[in-house]
């Protein structure tokens, strides 16, 4: 079964996770039956690993990781391929992807220069 996991760097303001319940809920729109989670590098919770285990107890075998993300830099880039080598260690049935950065789609690219220009 495939799940989706949104991973993101979390931060000490709570608010910081409300975008992400929204794309959580929009992913759920579009794709019914998909276990969607997510997981955080620090600061926020759940922690990535947190994330796939419970991804992992609802019998998800294929995790797609969406770095929400402008660009892969360090955290992207060194960190996340290091927590997933630990996972894939720790669940050796889940086979792991890395989709790429959110802000580097270019439907995200175009509905941020949209929402820059609104109203200019």
């Amino acid at each position: 079964m495939n799940g989706i996991l949104l991973f993101g760097h979390g931060a000490r303001n709570p608010e910081y996770i409300e975008p992400f319940r929204r794309i959580r809920a929009a992913v759920e729109r579009l794709q019914p039956g998909v276990p969607v989670e997510t997981g955080f590098l620090e600061l926020t919770r759940p922690p990535l690993e947190a994330a796939i285990e419970a991804l992992a107890r609802r019998g998800v075998t294929h995790v797609k990781v969406v770095p929400i993300f402008f660009a892969p830099g360090r955290h992207v880039l060194k960190d996340l391929p290091e927590l997933l080598g630990s996972a894939m260690d720790r669940f050796p049935g889940i086979e792991f992807e890395v989709a790429e950065c959110v802000g580097e789609v270019d439907g995200v690219i175009e509905a941020m220069a949209a929402h820059a220009v609104a109203g200019a």
